[in-house]
């Protein structure tokens, strides 16, 4: 027990003896790693120091390199402001010695103009003197004309004025008259070759609208139950489109008849839609004709859409381009309303385009100007008004609006835009086939035309020729002279002009004709 004791004590003081001794060797080695550091520390604080020395050598030296090259600048600058200085000086005085030459050569010029001045006054005295005695002699010879001629001075005065007066009236009516002549020869010559280039570059279709469409069938059963029982089903679609059906002998179609092209429409294809699903019924029917009209102002919408497009139109109002839409399902006079507006937009956009005004707005005024003719309601303004009322309405410019307006000289025109609308759309529409008028109505025209020329004095003779576009006169050469053939030419043309309506323009025509006949026997 003591031995194991003494084994335990022993290898205890074994123990720490060599946990003393490892520590007096480890703080011996960190002495040494110590000194080593602070060494090192002290190498790299020398290191530092010197390259600190050298880099604050360096930007000495650049310092001194920069402030030299600044001063020789500044020694330059100073020397070109010196030089500048000194030309200064030199240029001032030699306009010093310039003007002390100037005022010696001044006192030499003042002396010899005051002997001018003073030479002046004598010669304006003697002038004086001697206007006194001219005014004088003057006085005395009018005196004498007076008493030799018997008039006073001013009643002389007075007839030669009137007399010179007279001659250049005379002078001034002869050039006036010449003047007109050969500015309407030069007028009339580019205005035939503006119309002329601009009808041969623009080439429409002519297509005659009828106020009926024909609803072919595939059987005369399907007559029947378009009827329907008691005829209900057709008076269904009569109240439902506003169309009237006739339904008569004629195999395997039915007629449907309405002024309104897209009631007509609508009917036409609700029809189509009713007979190829077979079920023909009062409440059916209504379904169908409300489904077709508003595909049918969709359609209208879309066409406005692809007219404007076409016609390079932008910015317009949506509600206008729904009206242009509308245009295609009305006629004026058989001609499609849509089709003449296009034509009369490309019209004049190439007109505008001669002129050297802006084609664009043309377009947009030849492409606008028969809107007021698709109103949603009867109205009684005359459609030129209307349309210009809407254009105002959707803020359209006001060349537009005038334009609209005046193409039917409803009110007065104030800008170029509007003659050419008004020429354009009568060229349009007095294209051959473009329109057409029943037989009645275009026999009563040209029976009208002749009645008016017949109301004035003097006429012998009245025919109405060119499908109505021209009237010629034939008068009496005793009771009718030159000038009152000229004025009865423009007399009859305000006539009808006042009284008559009618597609584009007439040509009044006055013919007098002296005959002298003897005979050799």
């Amino acid at each position: 027990m003591e031995t194991t004791t003494i084994i335990i004590f022993s290898v205890l003081i074994g123990l720490a003896v060599g946990f003393g001794i490892a520590k007096a060797l480890e703080r011996k080695k960190a002495s040494k790693i110590i000194q080593r550091a602070k060494k090192s520390a002290a190498g790299i604080l020398k290191e530092a120091k010197q390259e600190a020395e050298s880099i604050k050598k360096d930007k000495i030296l650049q310092a001194k390199e920069k402030f030299i090259e600044l001063k020789s600048e500044h020694e330059k600058v100073i020397l070109g402001r010196d030089k500048k200085i000194a030309d200064a000086e030199k240029r001032i005085r030699d306009k010093e010695s310039q003007v002390s030459s100037e005022l010696a050569k001044n006192k030499n010029l003042n002396k010899d103009l005051e002997a001018k001045i003073e030479d002046y006054n004598h010669r304006n005295e003697f002038l004086e003197k001697k206007q006194e005695e001219v005014e004088k002699l003057h006085n005395s010879k009018i005196q004498q004309l007076e008493v030799i001629s018997g008039l006073s001075g001013e009643e002389a005065k007075a007839q030669l004025v009137e007399s010179l007066k007279d001659a250049a009236k005379a002078d001034a009516m002869a050039m006036v008259q010449d003047t007109i002549e050969e500015a309407k020869l030069t007028a009339q010559q580019e205005a035939k070759k503006i119309i002329i280039n601009t009808i041969q570059r623009i080439g429409t279709e002519e297509a005659i609208d009828n106020c009926v469409s024909v609803f072919n069938l595939e059987s005369d059963d399907v007559k029947g139950r378009i009827i329907g029982r008691e005829g209900r089903n057709i008076r269904a679609i009569e109240a439902a489109t506003g169309v009237e059906i006739i339904v008569d002998d004629t195999p395997e179609a039915i007629i449907l008849s309405c002024f309104d092209s897209v009631r007509r429409e609508v009917a036409r294809l609700s029809l189509h839609k009713l007979v190829t699903d077979g079920r023909i019924h009062p409440a059916r029917i209504e379904e169908v004709v409300k489904k077709t009209t508003k595909q049918i102002e969709e359609e209208i919408i879309e066409v406005g859409k692809r007219t404007v497009i076409d016609l390079g139109i932008h910015g317009l109002h949506p509600e206008l381009i729904r009206i242009v839409g509308r245009m295609k399902y009305r006629s004026s006079y058989g001609q499609n309303l849509l089709q003449h507006s296009r034509e009369v937009a490309k019209l004049c956009g190439v007109m505008a385009a001669e002129l050297g005004l802006n084609p664009k707005l043309a377009k947009r005024a030849g492409l606008l100007h028969d809107i007021g003719k698709v109103p949603d309601a009867e109205t009684e303004v005359p459609h030129a008004i209307l349309g210009m009322q809407w254009a105002e309405k959707f803020g359209e410019k006001p060349d537009v609006c005038n334009a609209i307006g005046a193409h039917h000289d409803e009110i007065e025109m104030n800008s170029l835009l509007s003659p050419i609308v008004q020429v354009c759309d009568a060229i349009s529409g007095a294209r051959p086939g473009a329109r057409r008028q029943v037989l009645d109505s275009y026999i009563q025209r040209l029976k009208d035309l002749e009645d008016i020329a017949f109301g004035f004095g003097g006429v012998k003779k009245a025919y109405a020729i060119q499908a109505g576009r021209e009237l010629r006169v034939i008068v009496e050469s005793e009771r009718v002279t030159d000038d009152k053939a000229a004025n009865l030419s423009f007399e009859i043309s305000q006539k009808i002009q006042t009284d008559m309506t009618y597609p584009g323009q007439v040509k009044v025509t006055v013919i007098r004709e002296t005959r002298a006949v003897n005979i050799a026997k």
